[in-house]
This record gives C-alpha cells, structure tokens and sequence, in this order.
C-alpha cells in the first residue's frame, strides 16, 4: 500500500503514519483513504498547535490521578499501584458498525447461555457428539456441584464481554469471551470521564454516543433479580478477592456508581440455605451477588477447598435459589480456548443458522484431522493449552508461536491438550507519541473489548468499551502487565446525540415522588475497618506529637539523660516506640496500619481522602532517610502532623453522616480518651520533672487553650482541669467520653427494653466519675481504671457489631 503524504492527510502529526499492507488501519481504509468517522475530529485535532494538545492531554492524565484511578501490577509488592494507562487518543467507531458488531455479539450472547445451559443441565451436545467430553469433564472450570441447579432467575449469564480484532479484510472477529468474572466495565466508565476533560469541545462530544442508560438499567436488572417474589428486601452486593487484585480500583469503583454493597468472602455466611451478610444490626439477607473472583474459589466446601476468598455454602444458597449469581458459577468453562473451535457448528445445530461474527479460527489438536491441518501450518499458528481460558495477548498467556521444534514434536502423536489457533494480525489505531523525535500519532495494534448486560428488554450493549493498545508493532504488548495502555472507544453519530434522560421516582400513595433511597446496610468489616482507621490515625498523631516533644527537648538540653528527656522516651517506650530514629518504625507502622484499614474501605470516602493518606504515607517514607534528630525532626513532626489534620480533617468533615461515620469517630473518640488518660498518667503526677505540665499540654494541642483559660502558669490542678473536665475543650476526657456516648446511642440496638446496651453501660460510670471528681482526686491510680474502662468499651462494641 502507498504510503499517504502529510500533504494527502493535511496534517503533519501524521507525517509518519506508516501503514502495512497485512494490517488494517482504524483511521484509514484498505484504500488508504482516511475513514469518515475520523475526519471532523482529526481535522479539530490538527488545528490545535502541539502545546495546547499537551496541555489537553495532562489534563486527561490529571483527572485520572485526582480520581485516584490506578491498577494494580503484579511484582514483589502485592500491593505495588501504578497510575492509569491512559492512551490520549480516543478509538472511533461509526454507530453503524457498531450495530452490526453488536448484533452479532447478540447472537453469539444467546449462543453461550445455551450452551452453559447444556453443560449444566441434559449435557446433549456432549451425547451427541457436538462436544468432546473430555473437554467438559476434565475442565477445571466446569464445576460437577452445578450440574441440575437452576438459576434463580431464570439466567446464567448476566453481564459479558468480548475482546474483538478487526481482520486485513476489515471485518471484525472474537478474539474471547469474558464470562467468569469480565472487567472493564469500570474502567471503561473512567476511560469517558478522562477523555471528557481531554475534549470538552461540541465535537465529537455532543455526537457520542453514551454510557449511563447501560449502566441504570442493568442496575435496575439487578435489584429487580434480587428483590422479585420477596417478602422482604435483600441487599445484592459485588463480590471482591479485595485490594491486591489487579482490578480492586474498578471493583470499588462500579459498587460505588451502581449503588451495590462491595463485599469480600467474610462479609458474607451462609444460613440455613440462605446467603447473609455480616452487618453491624446482624446478618440481613442477600439476595444477590455479582461476583469478581472466580468460580473455583467461591465456596470452600464443595469447590477448591484451599480458597481463602470464598463463602463456605454459597454453592448451598445458589442451590436453594434463595441467591442469584452473577453470572453463575461454572461459567468459567466458556472461556475454555477447545470450545472456540466447536461454537460454529454448535450454532448451526442450536439456531440454524451460522456465527455472524466468527471467532478467531481454533483447531482442537485431539481430532486427528485438525491436528494434521494445524501440523502442516504451523507457521501461521498459535499453540496453546486446550482447556486455556487467558486471551491470547494477555500477560499470563501461555500461547506460543507454532513454529517452535518442541511444539512441532508434540504434535507428531494425538494432542487432545492443545489447540491451534490462526496467528492474526490486529488492526492498528492512532497513538500520541510525544518522545525525543517530537509529536506525531503513530499506528498501534489494538483491541477491542464490548460488554453486554442482561436486562428487562434482552441483551444491551455498551454504546463503547476501551481498546487495548500495544506499543507500535508489538501486540505482544497489549496487556497492560507488559506495558500496553488502554483507550476510550468512542460511538460517532452524524448527529448530534441526545442528551440521557434521567427518569424520574414514582410518586407513592400520598403523591410525593420520594427521590432519597434507604442507606445500604454497613457490613460489619467495613464498619471494623472504619474504627480502626479512627483510631490507628490518632495513635499516629498522639505519637508524632510526643516524639515532637521529645526532639524539640532534645534541641534545647543536649542531653540524653535529661530528666524530661528521660520521661517523654519512657512514654514512648510504653507504646512501643523508639527514640533511636528521628522516624522511628513503630510510628510509620501506625500510619501503615491506617493505611491498610483505608484501603480496603476506599468505597466509603472521598478520592481527596485517600490522596491526602497517600500523601501523609509518602511523606513519611521520604523523611526516613533526610529527617536529623533535634530541631528537623521537631519540624518533621509538625509537617506530618498537619497533614494528618488535613487528613482527618476531609474525612471526618466531609463523609455521610451514616452508621460508618459514626464507627470512625467512635475510634477516633476512644483512642483520643486513651492517649489523654495516658497522657496525664506520665505528665502529670505530683513528683513529675519540671517541664512535664508543659509536656502534657503540647501533647494535648493544649497549650494556647491553657493560656487563654487560665491566667496562671500550669499547674497540676490547672492543667488537670483543662485536659480531663473542661468540656469546652474538644481534646478532653470528658469531652470524648461525652461524644462517644452519644455516637453510641445512634447505633442500631442501643437501647434494649429501655436499658442501655452494653457499651453505653461501659461509658456512664466513667463520665459520672469524670463529671464528680475534682483534679486533685483524678490520680493515677484513677487514670489507669479509666484506660481499663477503655479497653473494655472497645471490647463491648466488637461483640455488638463487629462479628
């Protein structure tokens, strides 16, 4: 094919757009002509000069970075996030051919529920002879303990996705099918919001076409399928392996804009055939799941017994119909790469009728012909494992090329455990290259990922999807574990689409549209999880605040056997930090257990919460190796001190004022009751150093306060007052004891037959004590019963509701 010239495109960011005569092109046709659909936004793309195109794209970049979209890559860190891979550049469809492409994944949609039904129910295309056995039987992913359960609903498959190629000819086929646990969906989602703040302009925004109408009627799918034929309501949840999976971020992400509870296997137990999720009012009953992990793991009991990640008795439930399944278990086994080369002539005997998109061509090396036919081709071939359910540009992927000596070996006798599959080549789609050759778009090899959700009116489809891309001439590349990046797959229009109506609440029988719904129940490891980030970040700050005393001491005498000195380290000692280090590991281990908490309830506040965390752990990592003992670590203790404020400061100020913003200030109140008892216990006994009131009060954020309130310099009975009764001071025992009392009398239960529940009961001898006791009575002695008391509130709220 010729090569168009810049002058033939009109603009010079394609200068060097080399096209390959074996390859389709997304932004030119066969002919060399550019496509259509392409024009208008390529000709608004050349007019702007390169600096605004950077600033544009940064700006893509940047929101994703504010969202705090990232994905999790595999290494020594199981926990290692990298930022978005965002390519700038949108793939552009026409909604013609997007029709055409969808109504093929239809067909093809309706095709695997068939055949999961087989497999799963009378096994006819096994009997006659459409499907080998060993190929179901002998398949990880085929679970016996299915076989005979109806889904509740009617469906095994609720929610799909393709990943699809364009051939050389221009026509497109399925590369896979994602029917265990597809995802996407959320990223996708993502995908628009970032290219929305690259392109804001009338073109091609207003004639793209959108997301939301998928993602509110499957929704609607769903809580109809949770809720029909009950007599009570059930909550239905997504189901997450938790936050060392690689795509933790979307599984929040999509529970969050659907509304749905994200559960992990904990959260949920089994009773009685019934599926219940651990709440902090009790186990309430779910009457869906759309899980993320995969099958095998589901239930220990009748699956893979070593799963970790699981609900033992989730088979039990499904089975008892009291649960729908999305999509169901077992699906797994239409991923398999054999049953690709059997689909077509399935579909002929199930329909009638052929693929109207073909999947890529597969051989199942156990039939003595196709194994000839893929041994005498083996240079266009890929090779890889039968019962294989990986794409086969995935990172894990085990496919090899044909041509390989060992390969050719193994298939001079019967191969029933491989396949061979037509080595393609992918289309390639316009990149932004901006390196040390300068700016230019250059072509990429891409695929094509379409989700489907089952709802009320069929099989709906999502008006996009995202593209995988690979480095230029590498497909090899496409996943993003090597390196590839991902794009917005855009639906064009010739006309402007209409905006998505948003429908409105139907009045109820008074006539009022109620337009709030009920709050979702809050699980009780989320809400454990809340209380433990409430008190880890007070823990933390209570100790930055001692060691900032102690360094700011430090800088002044000089001396380590200082009397004070001595007095702040013991303190710290207490609670198991070392003065050695101007950082010392057991308060970064505060933060990290804070840390650990946050993330694995990122649902429940805000993308500027957790960048202020992130940013409070990466501050306090950098200043490991720069902060000196003295007067920078004072100063390090006071930056990370404000930005703890700043922390807590968003969550606290700005989270819903639901049950789970309670559990957090609940620990916050208790950890804030104990760091003062303890406080005083060290500060502020009589035969105290000099200097130690002083120390108590720095500890304490009281200082300014103590001057304002009393015209006097600290005394023990002053400061006493100040830190323990005054109950204008925010930081006070009384103060904290007060507050959680009744934070703890607006959770569920907290009143039993008019009698206060046991954790109340906990808090109204040590505020009595407080509201009776003059300073000089609250000795150390007292102190310490009032840390006891403490401890046993925390006791009393965790067999309340954190079990």
């Amino acid at each position: 094919m010729t090569k168009p010239t810049p002058t033939d495109l009109g603009s010079p960011l394609l200068a060097d757009y080399a096209l390959s005569d074996s390859v389709a092109d997304e932004l030119f046709d066969s002919s060399g002509r550019m496509r259509p659909v392409w024009v208008p936004f390529l000709k608004a793309l050349s007019a702007l000069p390169v600096p605004a195109l950077r600033v544009k794209f940064e700006r893509g970049r940047q929101y994703l970075r504010d969202a705090g979209v990232y994905f999790r890559q595999y290494s020594d860190d199981p926990l290692n996030e990298r930022d978005w891979p965002l390519s700038t550049m949108p793939v552009l469809l026409h909604e013609t051919e997007w029709d055409q492409i969808c109504r093929g994944l239809d067909q093809r949609a309706n095709l695997l529920e068939q055949v999961m039904a087989d497999l799963y129910g009378p096994g006819l295309l096994m009997q006659q002879g459409h499907l080998p056995p060993r190929l179901v039987t002998e398949n990880p992913h085929w679970h016996r303990p299915m076989v005979g359960i109806q889904p509740r609903g009617g469906h095994y498959l609720h929610f799909l996705a393709f990943e699809i190629g364009r051939s050389p000819d221009g026509s497109w086929f399925v590369l896979g099918d994602r029917t265990q646990a597809p995802s996407g969906a959320g990223f996708a989602l993502e995908n628009r919001m970032a290219m929305r703040h690259v392109f804001p302009e009338d073109y091609p925004r207003a004639y793209t076409h959108r997301f939301a109408g998928f993602f509110e009627n499957f929704r609607k799918a769903l809580e109809q399928l949770a809720t029909t034929n009950r007599t009570e309501s059930h909550q239905f949840g997504l189901l997450t392996p938790g936050r060392a999976n690689d795509a933790f971020f979307e599984h929040l992400y999509i529970a969050r804009y659907l509304g749905m509870l994200l559960l992990e296997g904990e959260d949920i137990v089994v009773q009685n055939g019934q599926a219940m999720v651990r709440t902090i009012d009790g186990p309430v009953p779910l009457g869906l799941l759309w899980r993320r992990i995969d099958s095998n793991f589901a239930d220990p009991l009748e699956l893979d017994p070593d799963s970790q990640i699981g609900v033992p008795g989730l088979v039990d439930a499904v089975r008892s119909g009291s649960l729908a399944m999305v999509n169901a278990l077992g699906s797994g086994v239409l991923e398999t790469r054999a049953l690709m080369a059997f689909l077509p002539r399935i579909c002929q005997q199930l329909t009638g009728a052929p693929l109207e998109m073909p999947n890529i061509a597969t051989w199942w090396c156990g039939d003595e012909s196709a194994r000839a036919y893929v041994r005498d081709n083996m240079d266009r071939m890929m090779i890889a494992p039968a019962l294989a359910v990986d794409l086969p540009f995935d990172s894990n992927s085990e496919t090899v090329r044909g041509a390989e000596p060992e390969i050719v070996e193994l298939l001079d006798n019967p191969a029933p455990d491989l396949v061979g599959q037509e080595a393609v080549s992918l289309s390639t789609t316009p990149a932004w290259v901006d390196d040390e050759n300068g700016p230019r778009l250059t072509p990429c090899p891409m695929t094509v990922r379409v989700f489907a959700a089952r709802t009320e009116k069929g099989w709906q489809f999502l008006q996009g999807g995202y593209a995988r891309i690979g480095p230029e001439g590498d497909a090899n590349a496409l996943a993003m574990q090597r390196g590839g990046s991902v794009a917005d797959v855009q639906i064009i229009s010739d006309r402007p689409v209409p905006e998505p109506t948003v429908p409105k609440a139907a009045p109820d029988a008074t006539g009022v549209r109620r337009v709030r719904t009920e709050s979702a129940a809050l699980p009780s490891r989320a809400a454990d999880n809340l209380y433990w980030l409430g008190r880890y970040i007070v823990r933390f700050e209570e100790a930055a605040r001692l060691l900032r005393a102690y360094h700011l001491r430090l800088a002044v005498t000089d001396r380590t056997d200082d009397a004070l000195l001595t007095l702040i380290a013991k303190a710290l000692k207490a609670v198991d930090i070392s003065v050695d280090a101007p950082i010392p590991a057991g308060l970064r281990d505060r933060l990290f257990a804070a840390h650990g908490c946050a993330s694995k309830i990122r649902d429940r506040f805000s993308p500027d919460g957790w960048d202020a965390l992130n940013d409070l752990v990466k501050t306090t990592r950098q200043m490991v190796d720069t902060a000196t003992p003295g007067d920078d670590a004072a100063r390090a203790m006071s930056v990370l001190l404000r930005k703890t404020a700043g922390f807590s400061g968003i969550v606290t100020e700005n989270i819903y004022r639901f049950y789970g913003w309670r559990f957090l200030s609940i620990g916050r109140a208790l950890e804030r009751t104990d760091s003062l008892a303890a406080a005083l216990q060290h500060f502020a006994p009589e035969d105290a150093p000099e200097g130690a009131l002083e120390v108590a009060l720095a500890v304490a954020d009281g200082t300014m306060s103590h001057r304002r309130r009393y015209a006097l310099e600290p005394t023990r009975d002053s400061v006493v007052d100040l830190l323990a009764h005054d109950t204008g001071n925010p930081r006070s025992l009384l103060f904290q004891i007060r507050e959680m009392q009744r934070l703890a009398e607006d959770l569920p239960g907290a009143t039993l037959s008019a009698r206060p529940t046991a954790l109340v009961r906990e808090l109204l001898p040590v505020r009595t004590q407080l509201e009776i006791l003059s300073p000089e009575a609250l000795t150390t002695e007292v102190l310490g019963g009032i840390r006891t008391a403490v401890a046993r509130m925390s006791d009393r709220l965790a067999e309340a509701h954190l079990r």
